[in-house]
């Protein structure tokens, strides 16, 4: 239950931030001539192409949960225990190798989702802005969308390092609901602040 909350949350977060990506578009589009003198400004040749620092987060959270799984699979059980009375006991189990591939492939989903969504924001920046120079903080904007995948993807990683160390070492972890209610309140604080960041500077450079 706590993952599906995150995972509404980080697309709810996605919609927000992709609003605000594209309205900074509109606006920049409206009046190109107003872009402050200080302002930095992507080059043309370069503006809103795909860099590989905009899934930084996803990617190496990806790689992570891979080595982890690399780790732990000589010391799992060929039953592993996935699901938790409120006393720490196991009462579901699955076999180790059906237990792996269910805690990874999410991982890979969300990694693609984030490379997706960070090429089509700027492959439609390009086209909206039309050759006009883009602010510099577009490529902010669209690092952070991406990244933000990264938030169900710690949860799920934090979720399989406690399955693991369970089954392994009988040693439970964190709270899962507290491990999550602290990545969100961390996360909505991060991204609140970038935003309003975001929209001031645009306001001022509009001005």
């Amino acid at each position: 239950m706590a993952i599906v909350v995150v995972i509404l949350l980080v697309f709810a977060l996605l919609l927000l931030g992709g609003s605000v990506a594209f309205w900074l578009l509109f606006r920049q589009r409206q009046a190109p001539r107003k872009i402050a003198p200080t302002a930095k400004v992507m080059p043309a040749a370069s503006a809103l192409t795909f860099r590989w620092s905009y899934i930084i987060l996803p990617l190496a959270i990806l790689l992570l949960t891979i080595a982890l799984a690399a780790y732990f699979y000589h010391l799992l059980p060929p039953q592993v225990g996935y699901h938790f009375k409120a006393d720490g006991s196991a009462d579901r189990w699955l076999g180790r190798g059906t237990s792996l591939l269910a805690m990874l492939l999410p991982q890979f989903f969300f990694t693609l989702l984030a490379m997706s969504i960070a090429f089509v924001v700027t492959r439609l920046g390009a086209i909206l802005r039309s050759g006009q120079p883009i602010s510099s903080k577009m490529g902010g904007i669209i690092s952070l969308m991406s990244n933000m995948v990264a938030l169900p993807q710690i949860i799920l990683g934090f979720a399989m390092l406690d399955i693991f160390s369970y089954n392994a070492y009988q040693i439970h972890l964190l709270s899962l609901w507290a491990f999550a209610l602290i990545v969100m309140l961390v996360g909505g604080i991060v991204l609140g602040v970038f935003f309003i960041r975001a929209i001031q500077q645009m306001r001022a450079v509009s001005q």
